[in-house]
Formats: structure tokens, C-alpha cells, sequence
């Protein structure tokens, strides 16, 4: 049941933690909810890669892990969890697996030998290379009859909205 003004069927907003009032999301509505389009993408980004993933026994973390190393290699592993969106238990796991079919090395830290950094191997880099084309056509996918321009522009908002709520330096 929906929390109305019993006066009237009018939305009524919920207060904030600071006792603001804002709109509650059924009077914004899914389609105007920021994460929920956001969730909504990368699900769909993820079931579209589901098939050539499974082709080389990749999972979604295993994949967003060779993504980011192939970017940033030799990571520690709370790092790659980070840039991975993944919770680092579940990566750990991940790590095990594409280490046991040696997609990935490990190596003690130099600096802290209680932490772990990363390596893509030459297999892993093999795996990510024949991922790589679909990735970027389902990229390039999302981003049709969008100009560069705007492109540019809803990339840059997204990096500002992800500094808002950025709980990392990196």
C-alpha cells in the first residue's frame, strides 16, 4: 500500500535523515531513478557477454577482474576488488580459479608481505583479448544514435558522480 495523505490521493514525500522532504520513488518512478537505470545497463552488459564468458569458463567477476588488469596490472587485490565492484571474499575466489587455470600470478607485496598483487598472465591476457571485441560492440551498442558529444558528456558525469561518492583515493 502505498503511504498517501489521507486527504487526498497525493504522493506524500518522505523526510531525509535531516528531516528534509523529498519525493518518495513511486512519484519519481524507475524510469527516472538514476541506479536503477544504471543497475538495469550493466545487467544487461553482463547477459549479453554471458555466452563467450562461459566459452572460456569465465564468471562476471572473473571477467571484470582480467578487465581491470589488463588496464591496471599488478594491483593489490583490495585494489582490484575495488576497481572490480566486487566484494573482496568473492574475488579472492574468483582470483583462486583464473590462478588455477593461470590466467593470473600472484606476488607477496614487496612493501607489506601480508598483501597480494595481481599479474595478468599471458593466458589471461589471451582470454581477455578474444573477451574484448564483445565488450566494446556492446559498448559501442549502448551508445547508439548518441553523438560523441553527448557521449562525452554523460561519461564526465558519470566520473563527477562517482568522486560524490568515491570512499577510495584510486
Amino acid at each position: 500500500m502505498k503511504d498517501r495523505d489521507s486527504k487526498s490521493d497525493t504522493p506524500r514525500p518522505a523526510p531525509d535523515a535531516d528531516g528534509k522532504l523529498v519525493p518518495r520513488l513511486e512519484d519519481i518512478g524507475l524510469e527516472n531513478f538514476a541506479p536503477y537505470l544504471m543497475n538495469r545497463i550493466i545487467g544487461r552488459y553482463n547477459a549479453s557477454l554471458r555466452d563467450e564468458m562461459t566459452t572460456l569458463g569465465l564468471t562476471t567477476t572473473q571477467m571484470r577482474a582480467l578487465a581491470v588488469l589488463s588496464v591496471t596490472d599488478g594491483i593489490l587485490i583490495r585494489e582490484l576488488a575495488v576497481y572490480a565492484v566486487v566484494e573482496q571474499s568473492t574475488l579472492s575466489r574468483a582470483i583462486d580459479t583464473l590462478h588455477r587455470a593461470g590466467h593470473v600470478r600472484r606476488e607477496v607485496d614487496a612493501a607489506d608481505s601480508r598483501a597480494t598483487r595481481i599479474f595478468l598472465t599471458d593466458t589471461g591476457r589471451d582470454a581477455y583479448d578474444r573477451l574484448w571485441p564483445h565488450m566494446s560492440a556492446f559498448y559501442e551498442q549502448m551508445f547508439t544514435g548518441i553523438s560523441r558529444k553527448d557521449r562525452a558528456a554523460f561519461v564526465g558525469t558519470l566520473q563527477s558522480m562517482l568522486a560524490n561518492i568515491r570512499k577510495h583515493d584510486f
